[in-house]
């Protein structure tokens, strides 16, 4: 499966015609058969706009997992909070993707303080809340490990995506590192799974291939154009001390 748009419509329109309803966190229980469609943002918000207005243009209902840590993008920056205006315009959900690596005071001896992580994420959740202005009530964690895994946490309120009953209820597929590690799209047309929980990154998807070094790199070298439009936004007559050319290539003015 390539990583384009029109090859993800292409499964989605496949999961359609085998019969399963496009479905959430807390809506599945009243299908037959079912299939969550997840995203999780761990690069870039714009990418997951996209993504987004394509998917309210073909009538899809998704999940979009927003970082409260990311190094790459800020939720209560104008853009932030602008991109996540735009996803819950086209009425998908809003979820916390939680990073467990930034409270390592939580874990010891091969266990979670799960009482500790789980106040942890409800506080990301009403801070991410606050930053969306719609319910966050689903969590998904970002590049869980074995403990986090095994922990099953039960959260209030809050739907646990790597939880038992949807990582292990459902079958689960998942883009990770752009790569499908297994057919999703002939276990799709098999229909032999009454549930799906599918996962994709929408920093991968594109109107036409790139590899995995292209959309990487781009992504680097597209972070100097931006930072360098921030600075003109808020540094008085940036171009009096350097300028960038139509390269890319910051130079002294």
């Amino acid at each position: 499966m390539d990583f384009t748009y029109r090859c993800y419509f292409r499964l989605v329109d496949l999961l359609r015609a085998r019969g399963y309803a496009l479905t959430d966190y807390h809506g599945w229980k009243q299908q037959k058969r079912c299939v969550i469609l997840r995203h999780d943002i761990d690069n870039s918000i714009p990418k997951a706009v996209e993504l987004a207005g394509l998917e309210y243009g073909e009538q899809v209902r998704s999940t979009y997992f927003v970082q409260l840590t990311s190094d790459f993008y800020n939720v209560f920056s104008k853009e932030g909070r602008d991109g996540l205006a735009k996803l819950a315009g086209y009425g998908h959900h809003i979820g916390l993707h939680f990073d467990e690596t930034c409270y390592p005071d939580c874990t010891g001896g091969g266990y979670y303080d799960t009482q500790v992580m789980v106040e942890m994420i409800l506080r990301e959740a009403a801070l991410l809340r606050e930053a969306a202005g719609v319910p966050v009530d689903a969590v998904s964690m970002h590049r869980p490990g074995k403990i986090m895994l095994d922990a099953d946490l039960e959260i209030p309120g809050m739907a646990n995506s790597y939880g038992k009953e949807f990582f292990h209820g459902f079958k689960y597929l998942s883009d990770s590192r752009r790569h499908w590690r297994e057919p999703v799209e002939e276990i799709a047309a098999s229909g032999r799974f009454q549930r799906l929980h599918i996962l994709t990154h929408p920093f991968w998807y594109n109107h036409t291939e790139k590899d995995i070094y292209a959309s990487l790199s781009g992504f680097i070298n597209d972070a100097s154009g931006q930072r360098y439009a921030y600075l003109g936004a808020n540094f008085t007559d940036l171009e009096s001390v350097m300028r960038m050319d139509e390269n890319g290539t910051i130079y002294r003015s």
